[in-house]
């Protein structure tokens, strides 16, 4: 199997990576939990064995490092220090609008940042999350529906 450099692999999906990262553990995290996820995917990187879908691998991890960072971050936290909730991922979106995000429940909000932070396909996003497409679609259109009807 022919893989690219890691660096180009970095150097292409960073950027989403970390976009995703903000929305799904906030801004201060997400700089942590890019630096966790590019880590293990150089660690794993030369036993791949498939590497027809490298963005969605990486997305995987991203994931992954997110739950286990808010998984430990709710083990930390107290009855005094209510949790952050996380930042929007660009100064130029409206931040009313990811504080609604950041309240999704885990599913929908990790389903619609993969899909319009990551850029990724729905088929992408059900790997990612390890669920069927349909479930993947139906969590984007129901945290979209909360959404609307919110926002509004």
């Amino acid at each position: 199997m022919n893989l690219p450099p890691f660096q180009v692999l970095v150097d292409e999906h960073s950027r989403a990576l970390h976009r995703f990262l903000c929305g799904m553990v906030g801004r201060d995290a997400a700089d942590d939990c890019l630096q966790e996820t590019l880590l293990a995917a150089l660690r794993s990187y030369g036993r791949l064995r498939d590497a027809r879908n490298l963005r969605g691998w990486l997305f995987t991890i991203a994931h992954r490092k997110g739950i286990d960072y808010l998984r430990k971050r709710s083990k930390e936290l107290s009855f005094a220090s209510p949790p952050e909730q996380p930042s929007h991922p660009d100064p130029g979106h409206d931040a009313e609008l990811w504080g609604r995000v950041a309240r999704l429940p885990e599913k929908q909000r990790a389903a619609v940042t993969l899909r319009y932070l990551g850029d990724l396909a729905y088929a992408d996003v059900a790997e990612v999350m390890e669920i069927s497409e349909p479930a993947a679609r139906q969590n984007v259109r129901a945290a979209l529906a909360s959404l609307r009807k919110e926002y509004r």
